[in-house]
């Protein structure tokens, strides 16, 4: 990192951090390294809410944008399949197509080159921010370097399937192997015989429990001074038409900096910083299933039609698509409950019985790429939200870039496709 710019925030400034997830956890241990207090703000514990509930993986291979034009061709059949990887609210489609309508435009060519470009550059600086943290938390034990699969019961599916995704691969110099059946029941004798291969992402690594990883990083916050305060942030809190804090259903928090990393929910605080942000929840869900007698090794993405089986410290977890729907609607656990017998298919020794069930909020912007950097309008809000489905994955970079604008360093990274003003297709 190159030396602190003449213009710099100083160090020991009070900074409050709007969310306790993967993001803003890492976001307050960066910003502690720089002498700085630092109050997380948010009323569920940290770790709770979507950075608990996803398939732990930190995913350096996930370059491709959640939206293509060839997922727009098979909306319909999708939309029509009981079993798809993507849902629809419809009475909440209203409020959903400026999003939609973005998100197309977002597939065309020069669109699509920019969202990879700028996924990769976050993903290939995940890994080392990971492990800074790893090591200061002592969480070492949580994590495992096996990579996972995507496997397929058509040899010509997983062909076709992952074409592209390889092309990007061999792109950017990101690691895999294509792999046929026996290869795959070597890896993972627990996998049905009918699997006929697999694309291995071995640059991947996966957690085995990553509510318990952002715990241990919670802890070493609160270890080193930070505060937890268990309100909602409702708005900014402005004197002399400078953000000076925040107002919460707990009363007001002085701040001289406050980083937005709400996640899905943090478009109304955007909004008073200036930016009306086309943010969208991608609602994910899953189910705890039973261990495993043979147990699964890595995590496993079922090509048909599409989820997750990630093996935990507690169980297996079996992850949905998802469900394009309004903050406040109701979850619906139909959804993830569908694939329990295709799921067997692919795990003959899985168990249906449901230990848990759990529905969380994806933030995503139609041009896949998370908005990272200052509001424009004013220098002390900082924004750290919008990361799709690799929240896990981009926390911490996210975090020690977030750090590196407090303290006026250079990130060593173009931060121009993060924009907050950028044009989102």
């Amino acid at each position: 990192m190159s030396a602190a710019s003449p213009g710099s925030a100083p160090a020991g400034q009070r900074i409050a951090v709007v969310g306790a997830g993967i993001v803003g956890v890492a976001t307050g241990l960066f910003l502690q390294e720089d002498g700085h207090s630092v109050t997380l703000v948010d009323p569920s514990a940290p770790g709770s809410g979507t950075s608990s509930g996803n398939a732990g993986i930190i995913s350096v291979s996930s370059i491709m944008p959640i939206v293509t034009a060839d997922i727009f061709a098979k909306l319909p059949a999708m939309l029509a399949d009981p079993v798809a990887p993507l849902k629809l609210r419809w009475r909440d489609l209203a409020g959903l197509a400026p999003w939609l309508l973005r998100a197309a435009l977002a597939t065309r060519g020069s669109a699509v080159e920019r969202a990879m470009a700028g996924i990769q550059g976050l993903t290939s600086r995940a890994l080392a921010a990971h492990e800074v943290l790893i090591q200061r938390a002592g969480a070492g034990e949580l994590f495992a370097s096996n990579g996972w699969l995507k496997v397929a019961l058509d040899q010509s599916r997983l062909e076709k399937g992952t074409a592209t995704e390889r092309a990007a691969l061999d792109r950017f110099g990101v690691a895999y192997e294509m792999l046929g059946r026996d290869a795959v029941l070597d890896l993972e004798p627990a996998l049905s015989s009918e699997v006929k291969g697999a694309l291995w992402l071995t640059a991947n690594r996966e957690i085995r429990h990553p509510q318990a990883y952002v715990e241990r990083l919670a802890a070493l916050f609160m270890e080193r001074g930070g505060m937890h305060r268990r309100s909602v942030a409702r708005r900014l809190a402005f004197a002399d038409g400078r953000v000076k804090g925040l107002l919460t259903t707990e009363g007001t928090i002085e701040a001289d900096s406050v980083v937005i990393a709400a996640g899905a929910f943090a478009g109304r605080l955007a909004a008073d910083a200036g930016h009306h942000l086309p943010l969208q929840s991608e609602r994910g869900y899953h189910l705890m299933l039973p261990t495993l007698a043979s147990p699964l090794h890595r995590p496993v993405y079922c090509m048909d039609p599409g989820f997750v089986l990630a093996p935990m410290a507690h169980g297996v977890r079996l992850t949905s698509g998802v469900e394009l729907a309004s903050l406040e609607a109701p979850p619906d656990f139909s959804i993830p409950r569908r694939l329990l017998p295709l799921a067997r298919r692919y795990l003959p020794g899985l168990e249906e019985r449901v230990l848990s069930e759990w529905q969380g909020f994806r933030p995503s912007l139609p041009d896949s790429l998370p908005v990272i950097g200052r509001a424009v309008r004013h220098a002390n809000v900082y924004l750290a939200f919008g990361h799709q489905h690799i929240g896990l994955t981009l926390g911490p970079v996210t975090g020690r870039i977030i750090a590196d604008l407090v303290a006026g360093r250079d990130p060593g990274l173009d931060l121009a496709p993060y924009r907050p003003d950028r044009r989102y297709w």
